[in-house]
């Protein structure tokens, strides 16, 4: 089953790439900018989330995608990797899998010259693990 932050995981990485939330079969699109701020994810991006996961859920899915939002939140769905591309996907955990990656329509993607999506990073513990590694003996 995919928990919620596996699920905001997801929908981060692919608004990086560009991708946008569909509502109500394109009566409105949704697309937070910017993603990240800083160690957690913005505001735009929880406002986004919110909307989602409220009174959008049934009605709504990432673009280049089949599945709702709600549909990923149910034990039906796990989120793995691309083959293609490594970026999250959602996968049944039963039953016949997803026909494509929503990175089958973008042009030029995997492209492993740019910096890839990610989540939000503590800078405060990374530097801590550099500490950390370079003080091994």
């Amino acid at each position: 089953m995919a928990s919620q932050e596996n699920i905001r995981k997801y929908l981060a990485y692919w608004f990086q790439l560009g991708k946008k939330i569909v509502v109500n079969n394109e009566t409105a699109i949704l697309h937070p900018q910017p993603v990240l701020a800083g160690d957690r994810y913005s505001r735009e991006f929880e406002k986004c989330w919110q909307q989602i996961t409220t009174e959008l859920a049934g009605n709504c899915y990432l673009e280049g995608t089949e599945q709702t939002i709600s549909e990923l939140l149910t034990p039906e769905w796990e989120v793995s990797q691309c083959a293609r591309c490594t970026m999250p996907v959602p996968i049944r955990e039963v039953g016949l899998p997803t026909l494509s990656c929503p990175c089958s329509d973008l042009i030029g993607w995997p492209n492993t010259e740019l910096p890839l999506p990610h989540s939000p990073i503590d800078t405060k513990e990374q530097l801590k693990a550099i500490r950390d590694r370079m003080s091994l003996p």
